[in-house]
């Protein structure tokens, strides 16, 4: 969708004569929404200098103008694109527009700078990213830009920032791929920037072009299709087998079955930690995307997409693939069967409403059963572990009802962490007293738990282990404040316990990738950058929101920390409805200690700050240990008495 479209000679006709904003106003008040008045402040100032920019005769009279071209499926919008020809080649050169007139340079992170936006001083892409990103979304989705070979050349143009020499931060070495890519022009340089596009637009299109593009069938290119399908096959933690192998089929029937018969289809796939959600998620991702469907993996929580997606990427350069990983609220405005799948992990965190006060949006479930022709939730109920979690097999039902669609519901089961024993995660529901199993003492397998005295001691396994090759991490209970001076400075600990002389901290803010970050092993993580993920070994410390008292487990939710959300409302709660609010804030608690404790796929190291909590489950472990023998012992007397 594009807000203004015009020939060159019309769009210099609208900025001579002050009609230009009034029309891009008119178009987005009708096409986009309400207009807030710093974008209006923005465009009067950046057309000027485009004006100027585009008054040479060099510079072809019919070349097409667009300003704000929406890039469907994503809420991204392109300042400013020129079409035209090169020769015999279809060419438009995409600019994007900056006020900016300050930037500091970001180590460590790619295509990352930090300036002044709205006032305030946050990390955002650099301006070459932003443009080569956008160019490589219309060149990698949009059909006509694929078979009528529309050249796309991407640029930046910050007309308020002058060049501060060698080292100025805006153009330093660590950013030269992309600006090699998408050259940045800067105060001073209209010139430069009026020869680069005079260099791919030499005769005018009437805007053909920008028809094109704005009318093309949304489809995955080849490229981007073997790409994933390349990037997927060296990566051996995302092979399917037994019945994760099933439940792919199925959903791939079902997603065609969606398109040829046009009747939604929803399939709701339940499994515990460890039975291979995610790794069929994104197997289904690569696959629709291979066979020309527009499909987004969706998580509410930042932490897995940003792993998969950089796990995906491995040597390819970051953005080719970022449109295809999507947050849970990205579908209030999405058209009717806009996608033709959505993959749906960790769907037990969905909320009912989006945004930071949770109140836009109608329903996060019924929003991406709306959106999409085939919708599939990978969903365990037992890992709510906020207030906010309203995933449920139940709503998703509802919802589809709703819609007409089909439902299917399919289980996983194979375990695929803690050494391969189901064993263990009914041990550990049966320990923490979530439910009670038949195999309460009987852990099965060779699974590597144990119970530390001293944080110390267990931090100093954790690193060692990680040396083998970085798969090993710390976790804890939200019980200590993650305090926002700290949040950046490793130097910083938010986890003291006195009686050890132990300090650690939180991860830090300014990392996507904490689980698999080289130096993140002294970083301790949290249920929110941990969940959905996994590890060859988990260290767990266990804080005062779990105790262990009078032959029972037992939680508080007083002793979580101030900073901890998940709990947010509870106290308005309690008043209104004491005995649903004390009920859910246990559940709550419980289920955050499982989640953490099944992350490990080889071994699960525990401390806790109360001591009685630590000899039950000492004790418990004991017992199972004591079973395990036994049945080792029992096997070895039968095989013997077979021989004879």
């Amino acid at each position: 969708m594009i807000v203004y479209e015009a020939t060159k000679s019309e769009f210099l006709n609208d900025v001579f004569h002050d009609e230009l904003v009034n029309n891009i106003c008119r178009n987005y008040n009708a096409k986009i929404g309400r207009i807030n008045e710093r974008e209006v402040r923005a465009w009067d100032n950046s057309m000027q200098y485009m004006y100027r920019v585009l008054s040479d005769h060099e510079i072809p009279a019919d070349a097409g103008v667009a300003i704000e071209f929406k890039i469907p499926y994503t809420s991204k919008r392109v300042d400013f694109l020129i079409s035209g020809k090169q020769g015999e080649k279809n060419s438009v050169v995409i600019i994007e527009l900056k006020q900016w007139k300050s930037v500091e340079k970001i180590s460590g992170k790619e295509a990352i700078v930090k300036t002044v936006i709205n006032r305030n001083l946050v990390e955002t892409t650099h301006p070459s990213y932003q443009a080569w990103s956008y160019a490589s979304l219309i060149k990698d989705y949009n059909e006509n830009a694929q078979n009528d070979e529309i050249h796309l050349y991407p640029c930046a143009y910050l007309h308020n920032y002058i060049y501060q020499g060698d080292y100025d931060p805006l153009t330093d070495k660590v950013y030269r791929y992309y600006i090699e890519q998408a050259p940045v022009f800067l105060k001073g340089q209209a010139k430069q920037l009026r020869d680069f596009i005079k260099k791919y637009i030499q005769y005018g299109d009437n805007k053909e072009n920008l028809y094109k593009i704005e009318n093309g069938r949304i489809r995955p290119s080849k490229s981007l299709q073997d790409s994933l399908n390349s990037m997927l096959k060296g990566n051996p933690e995302f092979v399917m087998i037994d019945d994760q192998k099933v439940i792919f089929e199925q959903a791939i029937y079902l997603a065609k079955e969606a398109l040829r018969t046009n009747t939604k289809q929803v399939l709701v796939v339940t499994g515990g930690p460890g039975t291979g959600k995610s790794v069929l998620a994104i197997n289904l991702l690569v696959e629709l995307t291979k066979q020309h469907m527009v499909c987004q993996y969706v998580t509410k929580n930042a932490a897995p997409r940003n792993i998969y997606a950089t796990k995906l990427k491995r040597d390819f350069r970051k953005g080719v693939i970022d449109n295809l990983f999507k947050g849970s609220g990205s579908y209030i405005d999405a058209s009717l069967d806009e996608f033709d799948a959505l993959i749906v992990d960790e769907a037990h965190r969905l909320n009912e409403k989006s945004g930071m006060f949770s109140n836009l949006g109608e329903n996060q479930m019924k929003e991406i059963i709306h959106a999409s022709k085939f919708s599939i939730f990978f969903i365990d109920e037992r890992q709510r572990v906020t207030l906010k979690d309203a995933g449920s097999i139940g709503e998703i039902k509802k919802f589809a009802s709703e819609f007409g669609a089909n439902l299917t519901i399919m289980n996983l089961e194979s375990q695929f962490r803690c050494n391969g024993s189901d064993g263990y995660l009914a041990w550990i529901d049966d320990v923490l007293q979530i439910r009670e199993t038949a195999n309460a003492d009987f852990i099965g397998g060779q699974y590597d738990f144990r119970v530390f005295d001293n944080p110390n001691k267990l931090r100093e396994e954790i690193e060692n282990l990680n040396k083998v090759n970085n798969k090993s991490r710390i976790v804890a209970g939200y019980c200590w404040n993650w305090d926002k001076v700290g949040q950046t400075n490793p130097d910083y600990f938010d986890i003291v316990i006195p009686e050890f002389d132990f300090k650690m901290s939180w991860n830090l803010g300014n990392t996507a990738t904490w689980a698999i970050d080289e130096n993140s092993v002294r970083e301790a993580g949290c249920i929110h950058t941990c969940q959905g993920l996994e590890f060859d070994y988990v260290g767990v410390i266990i804080g005062d929101d779990l105790r262990y008292e009078k032959g029972s487990v037992v939680t508080d939710y007083t002793k979580r920390a101030k900073t901890d959300t998940s709990l947010k409302g509870l106290k308005k709660m309690i008043r209104e409805e004491p005995e649903k609010a004390l009920k859910l804030a246990d559940e709550i608690i419980r289920n955050t200690y499982r989640t953490l404790m099944t992350r490990g796929q080889k071994g699960c190291f525990v401390f806790c700050t109360d001591k009685k909590l630590a000899a039950y489950l000492k004790e418990r472990y004991q017992k199972s240990n004591k079973y395990e023998t036994n049945e080792f012992f029992m096997s070895m007397v039968a095989e013997e008495k077979e021989k004879y």
